[in-house]
């Protein structure tokens, strides 16, 4: 590219500025300018949950850099509260709202990269009201912890069971408040295996958190505030409501500029992360990926994909020519003192894409039962019925479930046989380790399978 290029970034959390930072590296006389519609950029949007419950103690652990900074260390001009309102792909031009004051300024691209994020979803049957929340940004984090601080909350609802569902259950189970889990589904986290979901019903009962299955929601309002949630008539008094039932990717901006959506919903990219404007590349949150292991469309809202493609989006947008690999979707959660992991396809994503699998499971200790502070450990594989291939596996238990996924994850993409996993030389140490481990007891099940 021509020095004094200009890129343009719309989009600050997480693939907005590692694809800024990357542009100013590939092509330093570049000018690379990002624009957030927020207060904030570079931020720890994974870690907002920890900041809710105070084991992290302070808010600007989780951000990362100021505009101020990321220019002196990037060299990259940041605007916060500055929204692109439109993009004329004709002309090659972002217009701008100025938040704060109100002002609407016109600036040119050569190269222009779209991390405009996801939004949390709307919940009709929940009015906005000053005690109801997302659980989704920084911004959310403030308003949240500001109501908690100016008013006695005792009393939380949440609405969904995913991953922000269950962490945002954790968190102020930390603080000392009840909690009322709400979910469509018979059991919390719906989008996991049958036999996590009751481990998860557990845990969470364990920990007194109450929760309903319930297809409809009648909120009850008091002025402004929320003040119970009724439940196929039962009435829940509640002093603060999350609302916490997904994301949908941010592509209204796209939209609007005519560019093409992908099958999920998101914007659609080339394997170079080019949108159907060869001037404009996307990464993060508003885009779909391809599987690995289906190689079709997916929606993986989760950090580690958006900023491994934020920096593809900046190094193709200043010149480079790198592909973006399919993903193999590996993701965690922690739930008090348990961890859940979940690689590749679970027994839904299967069915869903018409596979013909098979499943084994086991429990196991996750080290020397004699140690102390043993416990159990869960592990579930999927395989493929006609060539064994690994396709997935979910765990329960320990720290060790991460180390599982990611030995998982590495052998779909090799398209190993699940039946490897027996064939495995694993560690053994009576504090650190089994002698019987999970993945080759696992291994074994699937070579015995009939």
């Amino acid at each position: 590219m021509n020095k004094r290029d200009k890129i343009i970034i719309v989009g600050g959390n997480a693939a907005g500025p590692a694809s800024a930072a990357k542009a100013k590296r590939v092509n330093p006389d570049a000018e690379v300018i990002l624009f957030e519609a927020g207060e904030y950029i570079s931020t720890g949007t994974c870690e907002i949950p920890y900041v809710l419950s105070n084991e992290v103690k302070n808010l600007e652990d989780i951000i990362f850099f100021n505009p101020e900074k990321f220019l002196r260390e990037k060299g990259v001009s940041v605007f916060v509260n500055h929204l692109v309102e439109e993009i004329n792909t004709r002309e090659k031009r972002v217009t701008v709202l100025n938040v704060k004051d109100k002002t609407v300024t016109s600036y040119y691209y050569d190269k222009l990269i779209l991390a405009a994020g996801s939004t949390a979803r709307k919940n009709i049957e929940v009015k906005e009201s000053v005690n109801s929340f997302t659980l989704k940004n920084i911004s959310d984090l403030v308003k949240i912890k500001g109501y908690i601080e100016s008013n006695n909350v005792r009393n939380v609802s949440i609405i969904g069971s995913g991953f922000i569902g269950l962490e945002a259950a954790e968190s102020f189970a930390r603080l000392g408040c009840n909690i009322t889990l709400i979910d469509k589904s018979l059991l919390p986290f719906p989008s996991t295996e049958p036999e996590i979901q009751h481990l998860i019903k557990e845990i969470i009962e364990k920990h007194s958190i109450s929760f309903y299955q319930s297809a409809e929601i009648k909120p009850s309002y008091e002025q402004s505030r929320i003040k119970a949630i009724n439940i196929d008539g039962r009435g829940i008094d509640t002093d603060l409501v999350i609302k916490a039932i997904g994301f949908t990717p941010n592509v209204y901006l796209a939209a609007k500029a005519n560019l093409k959506l992908g099958i999920t919903g998101a914007l659609k990219v080339d394997t170079r992360l080019r949108t159907s404007d060869f001037n404009i590349y996307a990464a993060g949150d508003l885009i779909e990926v391809t599987d690995f292991i289906t190689g079709r469309p997916v929606y993986l809202p989760f950090a580690s994909y958006a900023y491994e493609y934020g920096h593809i989006a900046g190094e193709n947008a200043a010149g480079g020519n790198v592909p973006a690999l399919p993903v193999i979707k590996n993701i965690a959660l922690r739930l008090f003192d348990k961890y859940y992991v979940s690689t590749g396809l679970t027994s839904n994503d299967a069915e869903a894409n018409k596979l013909l699998v098979s499943s084994v499971s086991d429990v196991q200790s996750n080290y020397a039962a004699m140690m102390p502070g043993a416990d159990k450990v869960f592990g579930k594989i999927i395989f493929e019925k006609s060539s064994n291939r690994l396709l997935g596996a979910s765990f329960l238990g320990g720290r060790e479930v991460e180390g599982f996924g990611n030995i998982v994850s590495a052998l779909i993409r090799m398209k190993q046989p699940a039946r490897l996993l027996a064939e495995i030389n694993y560690n053994y140490t009576p504090p650190l380790s089994p002698l019987k481990n999970l993945l080759s007891s696992l291994g074994k099940k699937v070579k015995s399978y009939k």
